[in-house]
């Protein structure tokens, strides 16, 4: 194979592909809360954001405080420190164990908390712009909130699978592999 061929075959390779879905997940316990609390419950989520499009599918067990009596995503600050309310997660089952599957179109006002919207620029588009940078950044995070534990019984930091920087860092590595490879063929 010709170098120039090579060289085409890897710059497609390392292309960039359309960011048009990224999925994100988090495991929700009660130490991941802040303040951090002895809750036994767990549960998982996993967010895909498919365009303007937020796909939420979230299950839970074993809550001891009560029933749920609310659940959304909270953006943007580190794993460890408390943010606002973005996305509040209409309809969310009344229970100590269950399952909230959601799409919710991030072009609507209506599918933010009214004070995440105020504080990211007033507007859908500016408040949609402000959760995809922070849950690119790894800074949302998810979580479910009873009677006994107002302030949220478990929580989960929503990192992307894979991490977009690993993900590129990874590309790069196997491109550097492949030029390394194709200058030894060229120089034998």
């Amino acid at each position: 194979m010709k170098f120039q061929h090579v060289f085409a075959a890897i710059l497609l390779a390392a292309a960039p592909l359309p960011a048009s879905v990224i999925v994100y997940t988090a495991t929700l316990i009660g130490t991941n809360e802040v303040p951090p609390n002895g809750s036994t419950a767990s549960g998982n989520i996993t967010v895909t954001l498919n365009g303007d499009s937020l796909s939420v599918d979230e299950t839970f067990s074993g809550l001891i405080g009560g029933t749920a009596a609310a659940a959304h995503i909270h953006c943007c600050a580190v794993p460890g420190v408390n943010a606002i309310v973005s996305v509040p997660f209409s309809g969310f089952p009344p229970a100590t164990s269950g399952t909230y599957l959601h799409t919710f179109d991030l072009t609507q006002s209506a599918t933010y908390n009214g004070a995440f919207v105020t504080a990211n620029g007033g507007t859908a588009a500016s408040a949609e712009a402000a959760l995809i940078a922070g849950l690119n950044s790894g800074l949302a995070y998810a979580n479910i909130h009873n009677s006994t534990f107002p302030g949220g019984e478990i929580r989960g930091q929503l990192a992307a699978i894979p991490e977009p920087a690993t993900l590129s860092l990874t590309g790069l590595a196997l491109v550097g592999a492949l030029l390394i490879r194709v200058r030894r063929r060229i120089s034998a």
